[in-house]
């Protein structure tokens, strides 16, 4: 009978101890499942007030980090490797943020600017039946453009020199040299070419064609030099420089004649269509960071910069 007592008694608390295991795990497992949302809550808007605001954040963004960061799944980011989350910035967090903010914005411009230099512009001086067509790109008619740019000052002067103001004195020095140079090899240009026009006769100086290919390799040298100075600066090597003529410069230089043409016919039609022009775009990029998407070329924006 005593016997019989203890089991009943063992077995009685036996049922209690299951039955508090039974709770102690299912407060865990809320507990857990509470922290995990937590963290879930808290990865997603650390990302969001970093993509919304990266001045206040105290570090620097890429766009192509942004939407990299955007693509990530939420539970996922939580478990996915280091490199999944990693965007090569360079030297962006250490240059002051105003300086990281104009490079990001400025670099598009101005790597399409070298694609235009290089395969538009230097074509157009080798042919004298297209010197016009040069010449009006130094001009600006206040009257019809509203006080515009020329299209030199809009893709490269300008933002050579914005760059040049914005970072660190010891890059910004150089920086200003470099645009002074090119500055001055676009005036070279300009008075090698000016008064000839295909639909007007007249007769070309003896030395006119190779002081107009001259001053265009001497731009070439200062934008290259600005380059340089600018993939020093950050750390990165996205900045392509464009390589001395001859028969294998486009190879040299790495990136696409194709997807540069392609470009610019898409962007061409757009335009006859009345969407904005490609400078239209370029505008909207150097003042708030974003690209008019009318054209749909937004996207490709930065796979065409990225070669």
């Amino acid at each position: 009978s005593l016997f019989c007592k203890k089991q009943m008694s063992l077995n009685s608390n036996m049922k209690v101890c299951s039955i508090i295991v039974s709770l102690l795990l299912s407060v865990c497992d809320g507990f857990l499942v509470s922290q995990l949302h937590g963290k879930r809550q808290r990865v997603a808007s650390t990302l969001t007030a970093l993509a919304v605001d990266e001045s206040r954040a105290g570090k620097q963004i890429t766009r192509r980090g942004v939407f990299q960061i955007a693509s990530i799944p939420v539970g996922a980011s939580l478990f996915a490797p280091q490199s999944a989350l990693a965007v090569d910035q360079g030297n962006l967090d250490d240059l002051p943020p105003q300086a990281a903010r104009s490079y990001l914005q400025y670099r598009l411009p101005l790597q399409m600017g070298a694609d235009y230099y290089l395969w538009t512009l230097q074509e157009k001086i080798k042919d004298t039946n297209d010197w016009g067509e040069i010449g009006e790109l130094f001009q600006t008619n206040s009257a019809r453009s509203g006080g515009q740019p020329n299209k030199i000052e809009r893709d490269f002067t300008n933002p050579m020199r914005i760059l040049g103001l914005s970072l660190p004195e010891e890059y910004g020095e150089k920086l200003r040299e470099s645009q002074f140079k090119f500055e001055k090899a676009m005036a070279e240009i300009t008075k090698a070419t000016a008064g000839v026009r295909r639909d007007l006769p007249v007769e070309i100086e003896k030395n006119a064609e190779k002081n107009a290919l001259d001053a265009w390799d001497n731009g070439r040298v200062a934008l290259n030099e600005f380059f340089v100075t600018l993939n020093e600066a950050t750390g990165l090597t996205e900045m392509k420089t464009i390589p001395p003529s001859g028969p294998n410069q486009s190879k040299e230089y790495g990136r696409s004649e194709r997807k540069y043409l392609d470009l610019m016919k898409v962007t061409k039609l757009c335009q006859n269509r009345g969407g904005p022009t490609l400078s239209a775009a370029w505008g909207n990029l150097m003042v708030s960071g974003t690209v008019q998407d009318s054209c749909g070329i937004a996207g490709a924006l930065e796979g065409y910069f990225h070669q």
